[in-house]
């Protein structure tokens, strides 16, 4: 079977986690540090806060930006749960907006405000950007917070600069993704508040002197992710470069008379996290003809998170809705051989 999703982990990996082991100290230390300056110097921003998973991310994020009890966070409804559940976390409430057909990411022209919107939580979906620019622009008018749910889009860029260069953005670091370090994830920002104000409730609200500040939580990351995440960002280029590589012979070879294939907008630089298709037609089909022939697939995400029993306060999204009904992703990772994506560009052509 050609699995959906594989980490590439090699000996520089296992010998940093050794190296952790052996030394004893085990815990937020000086790796965790340096993991932060170096993720943050790799995608242009200003601050890097790291933490136990995106889910505490995008939850500290929100918090710092003080979304609370009675406020509405406007965000996509094409996601993974994470980014309404954190929303709900806070007290606050998701309110979804329609997608876009053709790039699945929030339609900035579905975007309702009301008197309780309070943030904006747009996700980058599969990792293509979402139309920042005009998102940023409905949030200033509107003095909204922007926090960015880039969690799947580790090495996006848009004009030539990476997703989480500006403002604030969300990773996770879980073991599917670009680069992994296991479980993990980290902020981004470019204010010194938000900084700040993410450290202290990332390690219970205990600020100096054990002076506790603010009630926080346990979201710290520890040593043994640090050491592993350090090892993936020093291949984080090649490993971009691999999943773009075979996207690009997809994108190339696999007919689009069986299915439709993802967009990547002039100047958008897509990181694939997934290369998710479109079958419009007996989607079942289609994936147990391709099981058959030894290819993992799965559908991100049905239902769509407006029609999840915790959300049904939530209107019809028909977009979305219409999306999650025949989305399919595909083996794109970096472990893939050249054989094995001929294997599925075949397996696809032949469905």
């Amino acid at each position: 079977m050609i699995k959906l999703s594989c980490p590439l982990i090699g000996e520089e990996e296992e010998k940093a986690v050794v190296a952790v082991l052996r030394s004893r100290n085990l815990v937020q230390g000086k790796l965790v540090q340096e993991f932060e300056e170096q993720f943050a110097d790799f995608i242009g921003a200003k601050y890097t806060i790291a933490v136990s998973s995106g889910t505490a991310a995008l939850h500290l994020a929100l918090l710092a930006h003080q979304v609370g009890r009675q406020d509405e966070v406007i965000t996509s409804p094409f996601s993974f749960v994470a980014t309404a559940n954190t929303i709900a976390l806070t007290g606050a409430v998701p309110a979804f907006s329609d997608i876009d057909p053709v790039t699945f990411n929030i339609a900035p022209q579905n975007i309702k405000i009301t008197e309780r919107t309070r943030a904006i939580v747009p996700v980058h979906l599969y990792g293509l950007s979402a139309n920042m620019d005009v998102i940023r622009d409905i949030a200033i008018e509107n003095d909204l917070a922007v926090i960015e749910d880039a969690c799947q889009a580790f090495g996006a860029s848009v004009n030539g600069s990476y997703v989480g260069s500006s403002g604030t953005a969300c990773f996770s670091l879980y073991a599917t993704k670009n680069i992994t370090t296991g479980e993990g994830g980290t902020i981004a920002t470019d204010e010194r508040e938000i900084y700040d104000k993410c450290r202290l409730l990332r390690s219970h609200g205990l600020g100096s002197s054990n002076i506790l500040e603010a009630i926080g939580y346990n979201y710290r990351m520890t040593e043994i992710q640090a050491a592993i995440g350090l090892c993936q960002l020093k291949k984080a280029k090649y490993l971009l470069e691999r999943r773009r590589e075979v996207a690009s012979r997809y994108l190339d070879s696999i007919s689009t008379h069986k299915v439709l294939l993802p967009f990547e907008p002039p100047e958008y630089g897509h990181a694939f996290h997934l290369f998710t298709v479109r079958v419009p037609q007996k989607r079942d089909r289609a994936i147990a003809s391709l099981a058959k022939n030894g290819i993992e697939t799965r559908v991100y995400y049905d239902p769509s998170l407006n029609k999840q029993p915790m959300f049904s306060y939530s209107d019809d999204m028909p977009v979305a809705e219409k999306a999650a009904k025949e989305v399919l992703s595909i083996p794109v990772h970096p472990g893939l051989t050249d054989g094995e994506v001929d294997r599925i560009i075949e397996a696809i052509n032949s469905i």
